[in-house]
């Protein structure tokens, strides 16, 4: 408990240390190399999650016709948000806002003004600690990608995601990590649950609802056009997820480590909880239902990687994956979405399991780190359920704006039917996925 104590300033978010007050009254930073490295190399992993990780994951799961056009979102959607960080994003998110702090930051570092090679956050450069953020930026929007694939105009997924990124991810980002009202809270969500992966889940379901269901759905194939694809994404992805969750702790320590061993494990539990109930609800357990029982895993450890211990963090994997088959096979049919990669099933609904876990399981008695001081399992799965649930409401609000937004702008956002059924990656990009 000591330890837990000593981190409990950085384990509320990820990465606030150019807002939290502990710093300003402590000495000032040095450069420690060893930190340098690790969130370097974290750094490097976090991106080679979304390119080529996530890119290759949902290529696979797209029919032939329409691989190239994911992969191209996937490519510029990440490339757009990073100008856009460097422009506006990172001093909106951790600058001081004044009287507006509480929801978003200041100006102070518009176009990285004051970013140099020579300043420091906490013992890393600020330009590492700008670069590991900007990773985070780039492939949360990203995401959303697969609620819509295969029938959306290349340039409403531009539009709508310069909007989203502003309105929704740089003011949620600044409230749970920048210092904002969240943060203050004290919710427990160490490498970002709502900002993340709850806030995709719903914008993804609003984009599925918006744009409607593919041409075809339920009485054509829609399977994916490439396992092989998608198994090497979905690895992909796991590694970079260490570096996602592992580098929030900003120190090459012990406690770093726990971070990594916890999402290393999580994903794997949830790896086996949904090859098993596969294989016994239908007599073969499948590719796709592993890697995706890993993601389902690594979503939900995402947010209490850092406050539970490695048995704590199997049996939210464990958990989390009969919550996101129910979700898939039962919830998204109920309620009549073609959310065509599942990323509300997965992202969204394991997600909302993941942070509702992470109070029970950081319990001391099932092998947590404990609450912060004055907490205890009520007082903070209240916090849980509220900032859940703000995150909720203001995702679906803010989304749906955004949505509107690129559509009027656009010209609607759906492509034409003929283009739908001929693929979007002659009609929309002028070049196939394959030239067989």
């Amino acid at each position: 408990m000591k330890t837990f104590h000593s981190l409990r300033w950085i384990i509320p978010a990820c990465l606030t240390l150019s807002t939290s007050s502990l710093w300003a009254q402590a000495a000032a930073p040095t450069l420690n190399t060893g930190d340098t490295a690790f969130i370097f190399v974290c750094s490097l992993v976090v991106w080679l999650m979304t390119i080529p990780g996530l890119a290759l994951f949902y290529g696979g799961l797209a029919r032939t016709k329409n691989v190239l056009s994911i992969l191209m979102q996937v490519f510029t959607v990440s490339s757009l948000i990073m100008v856009l960080w460097a422009l506006y994003g990172y001093t909106l998110t951790f600058t001081d806002g004044g009287s507006l702090q509480s929801v978003i930051g200041g100006l102070d570092k518009v176009f990285m003004r004051g970013v140099t090679q020579d300043s420091l956050q906490g013992s890393i450069p600020e330009l590492l600690y700008f670069l590991f953020m900007l990773l985070f930026a780039a492939i949360t929007p990203t995401i959303i990608v697969g609620a819509f694939a295969e029938r959306i105009k290349f340039a409403a997924v531009l539009v709508f995601m310069a909007i989203w990124f502003t309105i929704n991810y740089v003011p949620m980002a600044h409230m749970g990590w920048g210092g904002g009202w969240v943060f203050a809270l004290g919710a427990q969500d160490f490498a970002g649950g709502n900002v993340v992966h709850v806030n995709v889940g719903i914008a993804a379901l609003v984009g599925a609802w918006l744009v409607g269901a593919r041409k075809g759905v339920g009485t054509s194939a829609m399977s994916p056009h490439n396992m092989t694809m998608t198994m090497t994404g979905g690895s992909l992805l796991w590694v970079g997820w260490l570096g996602f969750c592992g580098g929030c702790a900003l120190l090459a320590n012990g406690f770093a480590m726990l971070v990594v061993v916890n999402t290393m494990l999580a994903a794997a539990a949830g790896t086996v909880s949904w090859m098993l109930i596969e294989w016994l609800h239908r007599g073969k357990p499948s590719m796709l239902g592993a890697v995706s029982g890993a993601i389902a895993g690594l979503v939900a450890i995402t947010p209490a990687c850092g406050f539970v211990g490695p048995m704590g963090a199997i049996v939210i994997g464990l958990i989390v994956s009969p919550i996101c088959i129910w979700a898939v096979e039962k919830l998204k049919p109920m309620i009549g979405l073609d959310d065509s990669f599942d990323v509300f099933g997965v992202h969204g609904v394991g997600g909302i399991a993941g942070g509702l876990l992470t109070p029970l399981f950081a319990l001391p008695a099932l092998g947590g780190l404990g609450f912060a001081e004055g907490r205890d399992l009520a007082s903070q799965m209240s916090v849980q359920v509220g900032v859940i649930g703000f995150s909720i409401l203001y995702s679906a609000i803010s989304s749906f704006i955004a949505f509107k937004l690129a559509g009027w702008l656009c010209g609607g956002l759906r492509v034409p039917a003929d283009d739908e059924i001929e693929g979007l990656d002659l009609t929309s990009h002028g070049e196939p996925g394959y030239k067989l």
